[in-house]
C-alpha cells in the first residue's frame, strides 16, 4: 500500500498547475484560553489566541467537521502571511485545492506571535516559557473550544508551523484525514539548526541593552538575530543576482534589517526561537496513522536535503511519503514554503489519496 500511495502521489505531482483565482476575505477573531497551563509548570488565567478564518465549517450526520484546513506560520510570522499572492492566491479562490467556498480555513497567530498573546503585550522576560507542545496544545483548544471543530480535513504548515503538523499526527493521530508539512524535519532543533538559532539569542540576551528584557528602546542585538533570520531563510543565487556588487550586498543588508527592527520586537524574537527546546517528533513517528506528504527545497539552509534525515526518517511513517523540490530560479530557499505554485501539486495528490482513506 505504501508504494500504490507513493506512485499516486508521484503521478499526481506531474501535472499541471491552476491558475491563480481572487483571494476571499478573511474574518478576525480571538479566543481567550482561561488558566492555560505550560509544560514549564507556568500558567497564564488568560491565553489570547488570534485567528482568520475563511468559509464555513461543514458536519456530517455524526456531527464531524469534515472540511477544516488548519494552516501554520513559521518562527516570528504570523497567519496573515498566509494571505499573500503567492500562498492564498495558488490555493483559496475558486475552483483551487483549498477554494475558501469549499474548505473553512483557519490561519492560527501563534503563542508569541501576531496578535495573540505574546511577552511584548507587558510581561516581558517573565512571559511563560512556551514550547512547541504548548503551541500545538493551545491550536488544539482554540480549535475545540473557542470554534468548535472536532475535526480537521488537514494540517498543513511552514517552517515552525511544519514541525507542529509533525507534532500534530503524534499527539492528536485521530483528529485529522491528513498532514502536510512543509520546510522541516521530523527531529529535534540541533547541528546547525540549533547554532544558527543561538547566534541570534545569544545577541539578545547577551546584549546589556537587553536589560533582562527590561528594555526601554529595541537592544542592538536584535539587528543580529534579524540578520540571521535573513541568511538562513534566502536562496544564494537569488541574493547573488539581486545584489551583485559589494555596495548593492551592503545596501540590500541594510534595508533588510533596519526594516525589520522597525516592527520587530526583542522578547518576541527571543521567546520564538527558543520556543524549539522541547521539539522532538523522532521517537513517535509510527504514531502517526494518515496520509503525509513532507515537502523540502534543495537551496534551504536551515533543512539542507544532505542531511539525509527527511528520507531516513519518512520511512517510519506508515502513510508518509517525502519529497525535495531541486533548485530552479522558483525556488526562494527556506522560504519556499510560501511559494504554492512550488508544491501545490503534492498538495493535489495528497488531497486525493486521504480522500480514498477517509
Amino acid at each position: 500500500m505504501r508504494t500504490n500511495h507513493l506512485a499516486v502521489l508521484l503521478l499526481l505531482a506531474a501535472a499541471p498547475p491552476a491558475l491563480a483565482a481572487e483571494n476571499p476575505a478573511p474574518v478576525q477573531g480571538d479566543y481567550v484560553v482561561k488558566n492555560f497551563a505550560f509544560a514549564s509548570g507556568e500558567s497564564l488565567p488568560e491565553l489570547r489566541m488570534h485567528y482568520r478564518t475563511i468559509g464555513q465549517p461543514r458536519r456530517d450526520g455524526a456531527g464531524l467537521v469534515r472540511n477544516a484546513v488548519l494552516v501554520l506560520h513559521g518562527t516570528t510570522g504570523s497567519g496573515a502571511q498566509f494571505l499573500a499572492p503567492s500562498f492564498a492566491g495558488e490555493l483559496f479562490g475558486a475552483g483551487q485545492l483549498l477554494d475558501g467556498s469549499k474548505y473553512f480555513l483557519i490561519l492560527v497567530d501563534n503563542i508569541g506571535h501576531g496578535a495573540s498573546s505574546r511577552p511584548s503585550d507587558g510581561l516581558r522576560a517573565t512571559f511563560p516559557k512556551y514550547g512547541y507542545r504548548d503551541m500545538v496544545n493551545a491550536q488544539h483548544r482554540l480549535l475545540t473550544e473557542g470554534l468548535g471543530v472536532n475535526h480537521l480535513r488537514l494540517v498543513i504548515g511552514t517552517s515552525m508551523g511544519g514541525m507542529h503538523s509533525w507534532l500534530w499526527g503524534e499527539m492528536y493521530p485521530d483528529f485529522m484525514d491528513a498532514l502536510m508539512p512543509l520546510a522541516s524535519l521530523p527531529t529535534q532543533i540541533a547541528g546547525r539548526n540549533r547554532m544558527w538559532r543561538r547566534i541570534a539569542i545569544d545577541a539578545i540576551r547577551t546584549d546589556p541593552e537587553w536589560q533582562g528584557g527590561n528594555y526601554t528602546a529595541q537592544p542592538r542585538g536584535l539587528r543580529t538575530a534579524a540578520a540571521m533570520l535573513n541568511f538562513v531563510s534566502s536562496n544564494p543565487v537569488l541574493q547573488q543576482a539581486a545584489a551583485p556588487t559589494f555596495e548593492a550586498a551592503d545596501k540590500a543588508f541594510e534595508t533588510y534589517v533596519n526594516n525589520y527592527v522597525k516592527t520587530a520586537d526583542a522578547n518576541n524574537v527571543l521567546y520564538a526561537l527558543q520556543a524549539s527546546w522541547d521539539y522532538d517528533p523522532g521517537p513517535a513517528l509510527e504514531k502517526i496513522k494518515v496520509p503525509l506528504v513532507a515537502v523540502n527545497s534543495a537551496d534551504d539552509l536551515i533543512n539542507p536535503p544532505e542531511l539525509g534525515i527527511l528520507e531516513r526518517e519518512i520511512t517510519r511513517v506508515a502513510k508518509g511519503s517525502a519529497f525535495v523540490i531541486p533548485l530552479g530560479d522558483k525556488t526562494r530557499g527556506h522560504g519556499s514554503h510560501t511559494v504554492a505554485a512550488l508544491w501545490k501539486n503534492y498538495l493535489a495528490a495528497l488531497l486525493q489519496a486521504s480522500e480514498k482513506e477517509k
